[in-house]
C-alpha cells in the first residue's frame, strides 16, 4: 500500500517540471518534492506561494491538490496473495509481514497526516482479523492476536485523529477490540497501552477527568509488570486528570510517581522511546496549565517545544499549550509569535490535539479581537478550518 497525491504530481508534469527541476526552482531538495507527492509531508507555509506560482495555481487550488490523497494498491507478494485466498494456510511468515506493515505505518505517524495513513492501516487491520478468524495453527492464531492488538490500537488512534477528536465511540470500539485481543494472549503491554489511549479519549474528547484518571490508573496497574515507561506515561495522565479537576496535591503526587519511573527504564523496555524527559515535561506543563498556573507551565512548555522538533504532532500540542500559557499571562507579543508557530505545525500534520489547542487559543484572544494581529491569527484559523 502507498499514499499518493496524484493530482499534485500531474499538475507538476503539466507545468513542465520534473521533480528535480521543481526542487531547483524552489531551492529545496528533490527528496522534499518526493515526500510531498507521496503524502509523507506537506509544504511548509513559506514555500506554498512559490509552489503555487510554479504550478500556476492559486493557493486555494494548491490546498485542494494537497488534500487529494489517493491510496494506491501495490501488487502484494505471491505468499500474501495465496494466504488471503486460502486463509487457513496462514503462517508465521505472513504474520511477520503484517506486523512489519503496521510498524512502517506507525513510524510515519509523526510525519504524515492521519488521513493518509487511515486507509492503508484499515486494510492491514482487516487482513489481520480475517486471517486470525480462519487460522488453524494455535501458534499462528496467538501471533495474529498480538498483531491485532497493535493494529486495533493504531486504528483507534487514527480514527480519533481524523474525526478531529469529535467521534469518541468509534475509537473506543477499536481500543476495546485491542484490549480483548491483548488479554487473549496475556500481553500486559498491549492491554495497558490500549487502555491508556481510552483515557485520552475520556480526558481530551469527553472532557471527563475522573473517568480519564481512572482509566489511566488502570493502565498503570496493568503496565507495572511489563514496562516502567508505560507505567510512567500512564501516571502522567493520572496527574493530568487530577489537574483538570483542580486537585494540585494529587496531581503533583502522581507527577512524582511518574518521574520515579524514568530511573527504572531499561534497554529492554519496549515503550522506552515514548517515555522520555521531553514527554514528562510536556505533560507536566499541561498539568500546570489546567491548574491555572500558567507562569509555572510556560518555562516547561517552552523548553519542551524546542526539544520536540522531530515529533511534529507532539510539538504542535506543546506549542498550543505554550500559546495558552502566554495569553493567560497577557504576554501578547510572544503569544502572537507562538500562535503562528502552532498553526504552522498543525498545517503540516493536521493532528487533532494541536488543532484543538490552536482553536482554544484563538477563542481566548477574543478580548483583543479588534487588534490587527488577532485578526491575522483568525484569518489563518479560518483558512485552516476550510482546509480540513
Amino acid at each position: 500500500m502507498a499514499a499518493k497525491r496524484m493530482r499534485l504530481a500531474q499538475r507538476r508534469k503539466s507545468a513542465g517540471y520534473s521533480q528535480d527541476k521543481l526542487a531547483e526552482r524552489l531551492g529545496i531538495e528533490r527528496s522534499t518534492v518526493v515526500r510531498w507527492e507521496t503524502a509523507e509531508s506537506e509544504p511548509q507555509p513559506w514555500v506554498r506561494p512559490k509552489l503555487a506560482a510554479a504550478l500556476n495555481v492559486t493557493l486555494d487550488e494548491l490546498e485542494s491538490l494537497l488534500d487529494d490523497v489517493t491510496v494506491i494498491q501495490t501488487k502484494p507478494s505471491e505468499r500474501m496473495s495465496y494466504v488471503l485466498e486460502h486463509p487457513s494456510s496462514v503462517d508465521l511468515v505472513a504474520v511477520a509481514y503484517l506486523h512489519e506493515r503496521i510498524r512502517q505505518l506507525d513510524e510515519r505517524y509523526d510525519r504524515a497526516p492521519s488521513t493518509a495513513l487511515l486507509g492503508p492501516a484499515g486494510q492491514v487491520h482487516g487482513q489481520v482479523k480475517f486471517l486470525r478468524e480462519n487460522a488453524t495453527n494455535p501458534r499462528v492464531r496467538k501471533a495474529l492476536f498480538e498483531v491485532e492488538a497493535e493494529s486495533a490500537t493504531f486504528m483507534g488512534q487514527l480514527v480519533w485523529d481524523v474525526s478531529q477528536r469529535r467521534d469518541h465511540d468509534a475509537p473506543v470500539a477499536y481500543l476495546d477490540e485491542a484490549v480483548t485481543a491483548a488479554r487473549q494472549v496475556r500481553d500486559p503491554y498491549a492491554e495497558a497501552y490500549a487502555t491508556l489511549r481510552k483515557s485520552f479519549v475520556a480526558l481530551y474528547g469527553e472532557k471527563d477527568p475522573l473517568k480519564g484518571a481512572t482509566l489511566a490508573g488502570q493502565a498503570a496497574e496493568v503496565a507495572r509488570s511489563a514496562s516502567p515507561s508505560l507505567t510512567g506515561l500512564s501516571l502522567l495522565h493520572v496527574a493530568e486528570g487530577y489537574a483538570m479537576s483542580g486537585d494540585l496535591k494529587s496531581c503533583e503526587e502522581a507527577l512524582t510517581q511518574a518521574e520515579a519511573q524514568l530511573d527504572r527504564v531499561g534497554a529492554n523496555d519496549v515503550a522506552a522511546e515514548y517515555y522520555t524527559i521531553n514527554e514528562f515535561s510536556r505533560l507536566s506543563g499541561s498539568c500546570y496549565l489546567f491548574l491555572n498556573l500558567p507562569e509555572r507551565a510556560e518555562p516547561i512548555l517552552r523548553m519542551t517545544a524546542r526539544a520536540l522538533a522531530a515529533k511534529q504532532k507532539s510539538q504542535a500540542i506543546a506549542l498550543g499549550n505554550l500559546t495558552l500559557s502566554l495569553i493567560r499571562q497577557r504576554k501578547l507579543d510572544e503569544a502572537s509569535a507562538t500562535m503562528h508557530r502552532t498553526i504552522d505545525a498543525v498545517e503540516l500534520t493536521r493532528g487533532g490535539g494541536g488543532l484543538n489547542l490552536a482553536f482554544a487559543a484563538g477563542r481566548e484572544l477574543r478580548e483583543w479581537r479588534h487588534e490587527p494581529w488577532v485578526q491575522d491569527v483568525n484569518d489563518r484559523l479560518l483558512a485552516l478550518m476550510a482546509a480540513i
